[in-house]
């Protein structure tokens, strides 16, 4: 009976509760409604403003774009080439023009004439260069690590060709770096030792590790652009005489000189003096063209003609400490420039850690054939053979040994900030990351 009270009552209330709810929704409805349609009014009718406002601005906004981008874009077409020159972030130079620049930059005649230097593979023309790589070696794993870094050119200090060739093939590893070369179109050029003979070249470097000094070549290099007619000079008078144009008409017939005279005076007699120079070849028949018809000059000079030798550039370096230094503290002054922690020593006859080093003659690489013969407290080197060592020991004069490329390979980073200033800046340098010297210390 309770039960059905309470469902009654349940009941009951029930349309009063919905009822109250219902009565009310349609006010809080129509509230909402009503806001809601005037915030929709308000919103509509600011809209328009807006959207008129917006597309009232826009196409100015297009047409000041569109007005001012051929300008911006001609400015850019215009400006480019000179962008590219000042611009490292977007540089590049043609194979030859980059070629000629660094000839300009190390001459190739400063090489030793049985080195082989310059421009070794060449891609089909025309080749463009935005990436130089610097290696000491070209070995095949950095061939590949130029593949990787998208060199365009590989300037190896050591010639990867030095032999002939007689075949290109896939059988040696020389072979295959010359077809990899070209088959991604990448050159290769080596300065060696033309870079040795430069005055800021790498003996130059070698010697900033031994101390304040100063030095000269051991073997200076000769002008390379200063121009000589012929190997030697032949001098002598002769009698301004009838007989003396047929004597010159003949002489003027020999192949290979040139001839220039000049107005002389002997012991109260006109006469001309003539001076001819020659190729080693034409020498010869000048001599005995002289021989034949002795009676009709003398006063005979015959000078050998050099090119002359440049003060700071050439092979070796001798270097005069200011001041002397121990053995001990040269040992560990070059341990410290070449970043090595060992390096091999051969004591001279008599001397001792202790003995002071006042004059240094080095040599990059293999220094035997420059070192050989000069007077010295140390040696400094990357190879000697080991007579060389002995002879060198012997007279009483310290050896230290490198290994070949540790007396070269840090030149490189120098030469990169060199190089790039030298470009103008046309080109990106980067230094290998995978050349080292193929021995180490076990």
């Amino acid at each position: 009976m309770l039960a059905c009270v309470g469902l009654v009552s349940r009941k009951f209330q029930a349309p009063q509760s919905l009822f109250s709810r219902k009565f009310q929704a349609p006010q809080s409805l129509f509230s909402r409604k009503f806001q809601a349609l005037q915030s929709l009014f308000s919103r509509k009718f600011q809209a328009p403003q807006s959207l008129v406002s917006r597309k009232f601005q826009a196409p100015q906004s297009l047409t000041s774009r569109k007005f001012q981008a051929p300008q911006s874009l001609t400015s850019r077409k215009f400006q480019a080439p000179q962008s590219l020159v000042s611009n490292p972030s977007r540089p590049f130079m043609d194979l030859k023009t980059l070629v000629a620049s660094l000839n300009d930059f190390a001459s190739l005649a400063f090489a030793e004439n049985w080195d082989n230097v310059g421009l070794l593979v060449e891609p089909s023309p025309p080749h463009t260069v935005k990436t130089l790589l610097l290696t000491n070696d070209l070995t095949e794993e950095v061939m590949e690590e130029a593949l990787q870094r998208k060199a365009d050119l590989i300037l190896s200090y050591h010639p990867p060709i030095f032999r002939p060739l007689k075949r290109i093939t896939w059988k040696t590893w020389k072979e295959r770096l010359v077809i990899r070369a070209l088959e991604n179109r990448i050159a290769v050029y080596s300065p060696h030792t033309a870079y040795d003979a430069l005055p800021q070249g790498v003996n130059n470097w070698l010697a900033k590790g031994i101390g304040v000094c100063t030095s000269l070549p051991i073997h200076p290099s000769k002008a390379p652009n200063c121009p000589t007619t012929g190997t030697h000079r032949v001098e002598f008078n002769i009698n301004d005489t009838p007989s003396m144009d047929k004597f010159m008409s003949a002489v003027k017939e020999i192949p290979e000189i040139s001839i220039t005279t000049l107005s002389a005076r002997n012991d109260g007699e006109e006469q001309v003096r003539v001076s001819l120079n020659c190729t080693q070849k034409s020498l010869l028949r000048v001599v005995a063209f002289l021989s034949e018809n002795s009676h009709l000059y003398q006063k005979t000079e015959i000078l050998s003609l050099e090119k002359p030798l440049l003060l700071n550039t050439g092979m070796g370096r001798l270097c005069t400490l200011v001041e002397s230094a121990s053995l001990a503290t040269m040992i560990e002054r070059i341990k410290g420039h070449l970043k090595l922690a060992h390096l091999r020593l051969a004591l001279g006859v008599g001397r001792t850690l202790e003995s002071p080093i006042k004059v240094v003659a080095l040599c990059a690489g293999s220094g035997s054939s420059v070192l050989q013969g000069v007077e010295a407290d140390l040696y400094l080197t990357g190879e000697m053979s080991h007579h060389d060592v002995l002879d060198a020991a012997a007279q009483g004069i310290n050896v230290i040994l490198c290994e070949h490329s540790n007396t070269e390979r840090g030149f490189l980073s120098e030469l990169q900030d060199t190089l790039t200033a030298h470009l103008e800046y046309k080109v990106n340098i980067i230094l290998s990351e995978t050349d080292r010297d193929p021995l180490q210390v076990v």
